[in-house]
């Protein structure tokens, strides 16, 4: 949601004078709230010229290539085509608005089309904010206090065929760290969750058994639904997921309705 949140703030630019739309400029301007941009072209479709004045365009097309939206996370390849957009630009312009999406006058949609590398998903998981994660999970899962678990070192392997492992090493205090791997099938269900597939889990090489591993990936499953987005206004649909050894790629539905009045 943060890139769309991005375009419609540069869009701010379309009506400021001349009051015509420069592709170059919002270009500029989405490159400037990015971290880093390898590659990055927007074409603007919208007749007549006069109607962004008004908030409306017709369409806008995103194509990216090494987009880093912050310093560990970079998206190999982004694409974005928009349906027609209607935005209520005086409220975009208030200083202290809470999201951008809350300028909509009607739903903002979107099919999108993301691709990371192994590379890339190593990197974010080498990131502060995961790194905080997996010391929650730790102390979570500790039985003394004074003794929590911790998980260094994760890293992803993608394999082809939709399947991927995941390696993370567990220390508790001064015990010799366990190496726990997890290798698994990736599809989708009902084009909202994100399903694990014959997955299996090892701990120091050794196989847990199918009920415990069932419910381990029930469980994050189901910590995967996007329709927990749905209470803030956003729809995703996952339309299609593919990994090979190199690269996963996803393509999505994505839908943000027009905010309810206070």
């Amino acid at each position: 949601m943060e890139i769309l949140s991005i375009l419609l703030s540069a869009l701010l630019t379309l009506v400021s004078p001349p009051g015509l739309i420069i592709d170059r400029v919002v270009e500029n301007v989405l490159s400037s709230q990015l971290e880093r941009v390898e590659q990055l072209d927007v074409r603007i479709d919208n007749t007549p010229n006069y109607r962004a004045l008004q908030g409306k365009l017709e369409q806008v097309r995103i194509a990216g290539r090494g987009l880093w939206l912050t310093p560990d996370i970079r998206i190999d390849v982004l694409e974005v085509e928009t349906d027609p957009i209607n935005l209520d630009i005086n409220r975009l312009r208030q200083e202290g608005q809470t999201s951008p999406l809350a300028s909509l006058r009607q739903p903002l949609q979107a099919g999108v089309r993301l691709v990371l590398t192994e590379s890339d998903l190593n990197q974010m998981l080498q990131s502060p904010r995961v790194a905080a994660k997996l010391q929650q999970l730790g102390s979570r899962l500790s039985r003394d206090t004074a003794q929590r678990y911790q998980f260094l070192n994760p890293r992803l392997e993608l394999l082809g065929n939709n399947r991927l492992r995941f390696q993370v090493d567990a220390v508790e205090g001064n015990r010799q760290s366990l190496a726990i791997v997890v290798e698994s099938g990736l599809g989708i269900e009902a084009g909202h969750r994100l399903q694990l597939i014959e997955p299996k889990v090892t701990v120091d090489g050794q196989a847990l058994p199918s009920p415990l591993v069932e419910g381990f990936a029930k469980g994050l499953s189901d910590r995967a639904n996007l329709r927990s987005l749905e209470d803030a206004g956003i729809t995703v649909r996952l339309l299609q997921l593919e990994i090979d050894n190199q690269d996963l790629q996803i393509a999505a539905f994505v839908r943000a309705d027009v905010p309810q009045a206070d």
